[in-house]
Order: C-alpha cells, then sequence, then structure tokens
C-alpha cells in the first residue's frame, strides 16, 4: 500500500546543493513529491518536499556530514512508510519507526534494519477461496503480550484468497497469503502521512478514563477525542503524561517523545519495562509502542516521529481497539518545521514558524476518532499533545493555534506546581468541549450526578480562588462566616481531591468511583459545615476541625476503596456533630 500510481521510468540524480538536512538535487526524472530517496554511498534517507523545473530539494533524515555535491541519489519509488506488525508492540523506535534495539548500531547513518526479523505463531480465521474485503481479517497473531493482534487485509485489497498458509510459526517478512493475486504479509508499510481510512465516524460521549482525578472529574476527554497539555518548564506535563500513559484505560499506548531530553525517554522506557499491567498482570510495555526522537537526534526524522506514531495507532484502531498517541512535546515538532522552512527560503510566518503551521497542527490532530473501521468493528484514537511555550506565553503561535483544534486544554499553572501541587492543571485555564457529551454518557450509566458534581466543584474552586484575593486584603477575620466556609471547601477540594501523588502507591491512579466518593464525601462535610454555620458555630472553630482523615483518604485508599473514603467521611462528620451538644446532623 505504498505505491503512489503509474510514473515515468524513475532515474538517479546527483547532490549539487547541502545545508544541514536540506539537500538539492539535479537530474531526478520520474519521482513524485514525498518520495523517499537515498543519499549518497551511506544511503541516507530523505523525502522530496520540493521541485522546480531542473531541482529537487530533498529533506534529509539523518546528519548529512560527509555528503557533498556530486554524491549519487537513488528513488525508492514510495513515500515515507512505516512497516506495522506485531513486532511494533514492546519495541522502542526512532522518529522512521526503526528498531532501536542493539546500542550503537541504529546510530550509524544510513542503517534501517539493525535487527533480524522475528518470528510469531499465526492461526489462520479464513480458508482459501473465501471472499475477503478490505479490514477482513486474515488471522491472529498470537503471544503479543496481552492484545490479540490480527492480520487485516490491507486498505484497497479485496477478493478471493487465492493462497493462504496453515498455522505454524512465520517470520515478520513472511508472505501469508495471496488475495486477487496480491502477496499480503505479517507486516505491512503504510504511508505515514496518508491516513488509514475508515467507513464511519461514531459519535458518543464515552469518556477515557486517565486514572487522574483532575482530568476524569473535571475536563474529561472522550475516546477519539484530542487534548493538549500547555505549560511551561517545570509545570509537571511529562510526568503527567507518563501517568496517562501508565493507567488510562487504552488498549494500546504510542509514546512519541518528540524532541525530548534523552533522559527523560530512558526513565519512560525503564518504568514501563517495570510496570505491572493492572488489567493483564503482564508487563506494561507489552502494549507499549515507544517512538523516541530525542532532542540529540536528526531533527527532521523529528518531524516525521509524529506521523508515524499516528500511523501505529490507527494500525491498531484497524483492529477494533482503542489507542492513545501521547506526542511530548508538538512544539518541538513545530521547531522542526520553522527550521526547515527557514533553510529552505520559505517566507516566514509569526515568529517565523512557517505559514502552514495552523494547517500541519489541524491536519495531526484530525487523524483523531471514534470510528468503524473497514472490518465493521469500532476503534479509536485519541491524542494527546504536550505544548511547550517559551516562557510560558501561552500567546505564542503553537499554543494558539493548537488551542484551536483540540477538543480539551489541560492548561499547567507555574504557581500551583511551584507550590508542589501536582498535577498543576489550572482550573482556570483549562476546559474541555466534551463535557457535555461524557455527562450524558455517564447519565446513562447510572451516574446521573455527574455533571452536578463537576459544576459544583468548578464554583467552589472559582469562588475560593475569588475570596482568597479579598482575604488577601481584609484578612479571613473580615469575612463572613459563610463565605470563609467557602474559602475551606476550596482547600478541602485542592488537598482532597485534585492533588494526586504520582510517587503514591495507593493515589497514582484513582478509578471514577473512589474519584465521586472523594468529591461527595467532601461536598457532604462542607455542606454539614454551612449548616452549623447557620446555627451559630463560629466558623473559626470549624476551621480548627482535625480535616486530616478527609485529606488523606486518597491517599490510605486503593483506587477502589469507596467504602474506605466513606467510613472517613463518616469520621470527620461525627467530629462535626459533636460540636453542637444534643444534636447530630444539620
Amino acid at each position: 500500500m505504498t505505491d503512489q500510481g503509474p510514473r515515468g521510468v524513475t532515474t538517479p540524480g546527483r547532490i549539487v546543493r547541502v545545508n544541514g538536512p536540506l539537500v538539492e538535487v539535479e537530474g531526478l526524472s520520474g519521482v513524485a513529491m514525498s518520495e523517499v530517496v537515498e543519499l549518497g554511498p551511506l544511503r541516507i534517507p530523505g523525502e522530496l518536499v520540493a521541485f522546480t523545473d531542473a531541482v529537487a530539494t530533498v529533506q534529509a533524515y539523518e546528519y548529512t556530514g560527509g555528503l557533498g555535491p556530486g554524491d549519487s541519489v537513488m528513488p525508492l519509488g514510495e513515500p515515507l512508510s512505516a512497516p506495522l506488525g506485531p513486532d511494533l508492540l514492546g519495541g522502542v523506535f526512532d522518529g522512521l519507526l526503526r528498531p532501536l534495539a542493539g546500542a550503537g548500531t541504529w546510530l550509524t547513518p544510513g542503517v534501517s534494519e539493525p535487527t533480524g526479523p522475528r518470528t510469531w505463531t499465526f492461526e489462520p480465521v479464513t480458508h482459501a477461496g473465501d471472499e475477503v474485503v478490505a479490514g477482513g481479517s486474515l488471522g491472529v497473531v498470537h503471544g503479543v503480550g496481552s492484545l490479540q493482534v490480527s492480520v487485516l487485509v490491507p486498505p484497497g485489497v479485496e477478493g478471493a484468497v487465492d493462497a493462504l498458509v496453515e498455522p505454524g510459526e512465520y517470520a515478520t517478512d513472511a508472505t501469508l497469503a495471496v488475495i486477487a493475486g496480491r502477496p499480503i504479509g505479517m507486516t505491512q508499510r503504510w504511508p505515514v502521512r496518508r491516513p488509514r481510512p475508515y467507513r464511519s465516524r461514531v459519535d458518543g460521549g464515552e469518556p477515557l478514563v486517565t486514572g487522574q482525578r483532575v482530568l476524569d472529574l473535571l475536563y474529561p476527554v472522550a475516546l477519539g477525542s484530542t487534548a493538549a497539555v500547555p505549560g511551561g518548564f517545570g509545570t509537571g506535563k511529562t510526568v503527567m503524561l507518563q501517568q496517562v500513559a501508565k493507567w488510562c484505560i487504552a488498549d494500546v499506548i504510542v509514546y512519541v517523545g518528540c524532541g525530548e531530553r534523552g533522559n527523560e525517554m530512558a526513565d519512560v522506557v525503564a518504568e514501563l519495562a517495570e510496570l505491572v499491567d493492572p488489567r493483564t498482570g503482564g508487563r506494561l510495555a507489552d502494549r507499549t509502542v515507544v517512538v523516541a526522537n530525542t532532542s540529540n537526534m536528526p531533527m527532521m526524522a523529528r518531524e516525521a516521529s509524529v506521523y508515524a506514531g499516528m500511523t501505529v495507532a490507527e494500525y491498531f484502531r484497524d483492529m477494533g481497539l482503542n489507542a492513545v498517541v501521547i506526542a511530548d512535546s508538538t512544539s518541538r515538532w513545530a521547531e522542526a518545521l520553522r527550521e526547515f522552512a527557514s533553510r529552505s527560503g520559505a517566507l516566514p510566518a509569526e515568529e517565523g514558524y512557517p505559514a502552514g503551521l495552523g494547517s500541519a497542527l489541524a491536519a495531526f490532530y484530525e487523524r483523531a476518532g471514534h470510528v468503524v473501521t473497514l472490518g465493521g468493528a469500532a476503534g479509536s484514537v485519541t491524542v494527546i499533545g504536550a505544548v511547550s511555550p517559551q516562557g510560558g506565553d501561552v500567546t505564542e503561535p503553537v499554543t494558539a493555534n493548537t488551542e484551536r483544534f483540540v477538543r480539551s486544554v489541560w492548561s499547567l499553572d507555574r504557581d500551583l506546581a511551584y507550590a508542589r501541587h501536582y498535577p498543576a492543571v489550572s482550573w482556570t485555564a483549562s476546559f474541555s468541549r466534551d463535557a457535555a457529551p461524557v455527562g450524558a454518557w455517564h447519565a446513562t450509566r447510572g451516574d446521573p450526578d455527574w455533571a452536578r458534581r463537576r459544576g459544583r466543584v468548578l464554583g467552589l474552586a472559582a469562588d475560593a480562588d475569588r475570596l482568597a484575593a479579598l482575604a488577601d486584603l481584609v484578612g479571613v477575620g473580615s469575612l463572613p462566616g459563610a463565605e470563609r466556609m467557602v474559602l475551606l471547601a476550596g482547600r478541602l477540594l485542592r488537598e482532597g481531591v485534585l492533588q494526586q501523588s504520582a510517587l503514591s502507591a495507593a493515589d497514582a491512579s484513582c478509578s471514577p468511583e473512589k474519584g465521586a466518593a472523594l468529591v461527595d464525601a467532601v461536598l457532604t462535610v462542607l455542606d454539614r459545615c454551612s449548616g452549623l454555620v447557620v446555627r451559630g458555630v463560629l466558623a473559626s472553630v470549624l476551621e480548627e476541625v482535625d480535616w486530616g482523615p478527609l485529606v488523606r483518604a486518597r491517599d490510605e485508599t486503593d483506587s477502589l476503596d469507596v467504602a474506605g473514603v466513606e467510613v472517613r467521611r463518616d469520621a470527620v462528620l461525627a467530629a462535626l456533630d459533636r460540636l453542637v451538644p444534643g444534636e447530630v446532623g444539620p
């Protein structure tokens, strides 16, 4: 699935100019836009990105040191494509989806196959002579972690199965079937810049449960939707994205380290290898694909890495699975676009970014979706992209354009991060356009209070911020008792609900049930406090109550322990009841 249609006979060219990753070539004929070429004696991969009458422009995906005028350029007859097969799960790859197994091998320019093919157990589910359509399953590959990986009929292929192998062990590069005269292998290639087709999109509000309370309770993202995480240096973007990768309910995680520091990517890979999958008891890494293009790797491969990661996610989506793409960070991707645009002489737009930056971001996020696949199954690709605005300026082009195209924004606040409130998600700058459909989804599945609970928490948090600014001017003691209870509400919600420790075994992940129980516990206690203020109990007396059981409930109960939260809520309510002798309850 990589041919671009009939063309003339291709002829090799020669290099006339090298400017970093930009290489100008003359003499090429019979080639097409986005075709891959090999540059020089080291066969460095590159992609055709522009043509004039006599000169073709190539962006090289590796270090171009040693290339010079006169070196040969050989077209390969296909666009930049990703090999899609069972080898992906549990693997770590570079920006061109080449395995990073074998230290040092992949660092050699031009080397594209550092390891030999693996073998897998293939079990056919169809037979020779059957009629198949695009997206249908030819068989199942066993032994790929906890997932059932299917070998699908490629898009654009249909007809009778002329031949099909018997069950057994086969290499990833083996041909398993022949359909309408076309050989079909266990591993298939697909152009990374071309979205994989599907039948239709699915409208629905089923949430992607992330395990992070502030997201699941206040700023949800639906399956097949998009989210952005803007935040300045030190606000905790990478840690929060790692937590989402570890604990969200997706079947497959595609983690794209796009221009990030190598030590951070090493930590991600090490933690995924050690973490136990809560759903299967196996390794979480067995259903994870890591695309690592760190800041010391070739710049233009960074530009390709986000497309490679998206193509991998679409491949698993077509099997009827829910995949999540985590891109950290799209700002580094945009910087690669800016650098190449400046070298190629493109007219710069705002802050030097190319004029097509908005279109590139829109096309990237548009590939997310909850869909009916060609084979008739339901699958989804959810995209979560980090944005690293320089100096924390959220008005810069990458952040501003990203917020136009995503459904949810989880904005990280520097003041919250410096106060060690993590995740540092700002409840004033964040939003979710998926909140309404997610609320409707919860209402039809036994939680009609989800939207009311969310609205009340957001309202109390906003009121507490407003009153905190006033209290700084006039003093807390000058405020009426009811308003002092709002300040107390803000503190209990922040410390008992919205904060979450990534280092706590009990609190690293939180189920929706426990999150709802924590919110309900705090709101119930606050309602009791408001009733006591009306009865004449001084606000200062209520503020001195031991709130420890309520605040520590998130860390002292495991992810599903709703009963434990209720026990601690009742202990605090009992302490409040003792403040009014002879009376129980409001």
